[in-house]
């Protein structure tokens, strides 16, 4: 559209009512006053904001306090319904699948989460996942119809439709339009992201990486992926496929990772996390073969982690995954990025631990509704 017209009253009232509602979100509750002197909208553009936001379910009148009454009649207040709809963020893992349940403004209402078994096909697994959002829902007395937007985290390559292009963490999911599975179980958008992606959003809005937004999240485990914010906003690539950094042995035809962290002669399983477990447990032990596995991990995870810090420089490097709960990570990983790196970042373990695919998740789903709430002709208003 071009330029805004006295003559273009609807997008007018648009305008003005994402103002008025965003400000109104930005606080607990507050009178017309208040809201006009916020906005710098006239009083009764602010009347007429407010009472179609009412109409639409938005906006409520919040009740007056007892000490106003004694006083008499009291400014009417009004406040920002985010009880007015509801959001989910969804991980699919390997092992286990998981739904956060919020408000409008990103409140967690609840959680639920599934074990899954590792070798499950893909409809197993996705009746596992209905079956935890419909637990999730029941007990959170939260109708289906109430969604507004859906969050998805899972492992792969995953194309702008929900499509998972590439997958070799979870069997039958190459291929699979994930996205479309989903649509079919609510009436909602549903938005999928790859995990790793979806958790740097998690890190960056309530995690290790709150303060920060250039920032490398690292998913670690025997196949690697991160995600990374440049400049606050998800980097995907073009195709969806940046961050992958689990492939980077077939550029040097190194060992993979679950060769490197064997004490036998045989790789462990790629999706085996408590083989590995029990290979940095045997390494705190003193056990010098499971050490001698433990430093080639960690020296394929720094050389894997360097690669992305040197193309995009972040101030900070989380460390997630099955990883976070393992010690001596962090540490070498700090000394070898110092080593190889021109401007060595930050490090940190993950604040979120095994809930960031699911935050992040959420976080997506909010970001599309604030979009819907707060944009006007691809302008938004909206808080991060």
């Amino acid at each position: 559209m071009g330029q805004l017209t006295g003559g273009d009253p609807s997008l007018l009232r648009r305008i003005n009512s994402a103002v008025v509602l965003h400000a109104l979100r930005a606080t607990d509750c507050a009178t017309l006053t208040e809201i006009t002197r916020v906005t710098g909208l006239s009083r009764p553009t602010v009347e007429g904001v407010v009472e179609g936001l009412i109409e639409g379910g938005l906006v409520v009148e919040a009740a007056a306090e007892d000490g106003a009454r004694r006083q008499g009649r009291p400014a009417r207040r009004f406040r920002f319904r985010a009880e007015a709809g509801h959001l989910l963020g969804l991980e699919i893992g390997p092992h286990r699948v998981a739904a956060l349940l919020s408000d409008l403004d990103g409140r967690v209402l609840g959680a639920q989460a599934k074990e899954v078994d590792e070798t499950a096909p893909a409809d197993e697994r996705l009746d596992r996942l209905r079956g935890a959002v419909a637990e999730l829902l029941r007990r959170a007395g939260v109708a289906r119809s109430s969604l507004r937007a859906v969050g998805v985290g899972t492992p792969g390559i995953v194309e702008a439709d929900g499509t998972v292009r590439l997958s070799t963490a979870l069997p039958q999911w190459t291929g699979l339009k994930l996205g479309e599975r989903l649509s079919r179980s609510f009436r909602c958008p549903v938005l999928v992201e790859n995990d790793a992606n979806a958790a740097a959003v998690a890190e960056h809005w309530k995690g290790a990486a709150s303060e920060t937004d250039d920032v490398v999240f690292v998913l670690a485990g025997l196949s690697p992926g991160a995600g990374s914010l440049i400049g606050g906003r998800l980097h995907r690539g073009y195709g969806g496929a940046a961050g992958e950094i689990g492939a980077l042995h077939l550029l040097g035809r190194e060992a993979k990772p679950e060769a490197l962290l064997s004490t036998t002669d045989e790789p462990l399983h790629p999706l085996d996390e408590q083989a590995v477990a029990e290979v940095f447990a045997l390494a705190r032990k003193g056990d010098q073969r499971a050490r001698a596995a433990v430093e080639r991990f960690i020296q394929r995870l720094v050389h894997d982690v360097a690669a992305l810090v040197l193309a995009l420089d972040p101030e900070l490097v989380v460390i997630g995954g099955w990883a976070a709960g393992l010690d001596g990570v962090l540490e070498p990983l700090r000394c070898e990025l110092a080593r190889y790196c021109l401007r060595p970042p930050r490090v940190a373990l993950s604040m979120l631990g095994e809930a960031a695919v699911a935050t992040g998740a959420l976080r997506l789903a909010l970001d599309h509704v604030e979009e819907q709430l707060f944009a006007v002709d691809g302008t938004v208003t909206a808080r991060r």
